[in-house]
């Protein structure tokens, strides 16, 4: 808790005024001059507060050190993960192809199985008893010609067929064998994709045990703001209501500082001025210039594109195809302000980049951030549910919105290049 506090105290060059309240609790109503054994046991405590300060900024500073060094390292695990994932999401794409075809392929043998079923019997009987059949009906030698005639074509109607349909089951067998060949790439990616999110997900619990939520005077007010928007109807509505809490808050600050100053509460009044400097910083550098250099949040394809169209209209985000269990990522340095289920869009995560730009991502299935907290580009936030490749259909989707001042904007631009 000390060491809480004085970070907050220090945190932006704050220092404690000791030699004046020192004094100043050595001097009585009338103003006496304090003897000088009491000046040096007032001089002797001021040294021992700063050297305490002294301390405390140090080991503050420390703990700074380590948790840049572990955000580092978690970016570097995460990147490291990416790779897997590709290699995954490549595994898992061959199976997922193979079996839409092999069900595509299936369902046209079905068809063909069905339209040759009524010609079998007619195939046993003349391949048992070829005279009888064909001499069963008495008719006239023209007639009976005409019908071996007739028989003949459909003699080879039937060849076709047979051919066609030993096609597609040879079709049928040579996917089941190439998936049965790709599976053990799949299986042996996933499995180096597990070992490596399980190093990744013990860095990420280790960063969270050490976090100290005393470290951001900003959290509670974020946390406020997003209980506040998990209320809205609309995601404008929810970025929105985040932003007026934000302001409210720096308001509210603002205004206690002003307070305690004139009430002559230095230390009331240093901890709202700090608390005020937090909730004015902005959370991020903003995006700028950075076209063509933000960090893809996922790793997988787009599916959907900005402007294609959708039953709600032209789409305002991006929406990828991820590999099972997929790790999401940063694409910006900022803030959460939002992180929990919002009406359609499942499990959803707001990153405020600063600038006035808002990343949205969603349809996660687990969060590993917390409101409040600050990211690096590429820092991990959460997990994309798992899949099975034989089951295509049932594949989740990541949803990428990036707003500026609430209104959506194409973040294809932002983002790099897949390589």
């Amino acid at each position: 808790m000390i060491a809480a506090l004085l970070k907050r105290l220090f945190k932006r060059g704050t220092t404690f005024a000791l030699v004046p309240m020192l004094l100043n609790l050595g001097t009585g109503a009338s103003g006496a001059t304090p003897t000088p054994a009491r000046l040096q046991q007032l001089q002797a405590q001021q040294a021992l507060h700063e050297s305490e300060a002294a301390a405390a900024r140090a080991r503050v500073a420390a703990i700074s050190a380590m948790q840049v060094a572990l955000t580092q390292q978690r970016i570097q695990t995460a990147a490291k993960l990416r790779q897997a994932e590709e290699a995954t999401a490549a595994a898992a794409d061959r199976m997922s192809d193979l079996a839409a075809q092999k069900k595509a392929v299936s369902a046209a043998l079905l068809v063909r199985a069905a339209a040759f079923a009524p010609l079998l019997p007619l195939i046993e009987r003349l391949a048992l008893y070829p005279s009888e059949t064909l001499l069963a009906v008495p008719a006239a030698p023209r007639d009976t010609l005409r019908g071996v005639l007739v028989l003949r074509g459909l003699s080879r109607e039937i060849g076709r067929q047979a051919a066609a349909l030993k096609q597609k089951q040879d079709q049928l067998d040579a996917l089941t064998t190439a998936m049965a060949a790709a599976a053990p790439a799949l299986e042996q990616a996933e499995a180096v994709q597990a070992q490596q999110g399980a190093v990744l997900d013990a860095e990420i619990a280790s960063a969270a045990a050490s976090r100290q939520s005393a470290e951001d005077a900003a959290t509670a007010a974020d946390q406020a703001a997003a209980d506040d928007a998990a209320h809205a109807r609309t995601l404008q509505q929810a970025l929105k209501s985040i932003a007026d809490a934000h302001a409210r808050a720096l308001a509210r600050a603002a205004r206690l500082a002003r307070r305690a100053a004139r009430a002559g509460r230095a230390g009331a009044a240093a901890a709202d001025a700090q608390r005020e400097a937090e909730l004015a910083a902005p959370a991020g550098a903003g995006l700028g210039a950075a076209t063509g250099r933000l960090m893809t949040p996922v790793a997988g394809k787009v599916v959907r594109s900005w402007g294609d169209p959708t039953l709600a209209g032209p789409a305002t985000g991006l929406s990828y195809q991820t590999p099972p269990g997929a790790r999401v990522v940063s694409p910006c340095a900022g803030r959460v302000v939002f992180g929990s289920p919002f009406h359609s869009y499942g499990l959803l995560v707001i990153l405020d980049c600063g600038g006035g730009y808002d990343f949205v991502l969603a349809g996660l299935d687990r969060l590993d951030v917390s409101v409040g907290q600050h990211l690096q580009s590429g820092e991990p936030v959460g997990i994309m549910a798992g899949w099975d490749p034989n089951q295509p259909a049932d594949r989740p989707k990541l949803y990428l919105e990036l707003r500026l001042n609430g209104d959506p904007v194409n973040p294809a631009p932002w983002l790099h290049a897949r390589g």
